[in-house]
């Protein structure tokens, strides 16, 4: 089994603690990085943690996670859930389970925000429960891998 997730967050995630923490909180994305991989390791979980502002880069990461055969991908494209048919076609391409992530509670905000792609390609969908939803998501992940927490 493969044991590497991959960690995908798009375009101004990279401002979390700054941007709008009324909204997002006062948790970075290294806040972020450190408890993605905490979680990870306790259920044995290696992970590529990565962020980028540019659409193709982050396709590109996801084929990346198909040709290394990851474990599964969680994603938060954040304003490309929206619009990016491209990154919805490439998970489907994944061949791995993918999880979409929001730190907000998307249905709650704008009417534009309440679609997503990205959920049309993903297993399942967590948003509102802050930067904990990433935790959350490694847990769901490894629920449906078959992955045991380490005692």
């Amino acid at each position: 089994m493969a044991k590497t997730i991959y960690i995908l967050n798009g375009p101004n995630l990279n401002l979390l603690g700054s941007r709008e923490p009324e909204k997002y909180g006062h948790a970075t994305l290294k806040d972020v990085e450190a408890l993605c991989r905490k979680t990870a390791a306790q259920y044995g979980f290696g992970v590529e943690f990565r962020q980028s502002n540019r659409e193709g880069e982050l396709i590109d990461w996801i084929h990346e996670a198909r040709a290394k055969k990851s474990a599964g991908i969680i994603i938060n494209a954040a304003g490309y859930s929206h619009s990016s048919v491209s990154i919805h076609d490439a998970l489907l391409a994944a061949n791995a389970p993918v999880i979409e992530v929001h730190i907000t509670n998307i249905h709650a905000r704008e009417s534009f925000r309440h679609h997503s792609f990205v959920a049309m390609a993903a297993k399942a969908s967590l948003c509102g429960f802050g930067i904990e939803g990433y935790a959350l998501a490694i847990a769901g992940l490894a629920a449906m891998t078959g992955a045991k927490k380490k005692s």
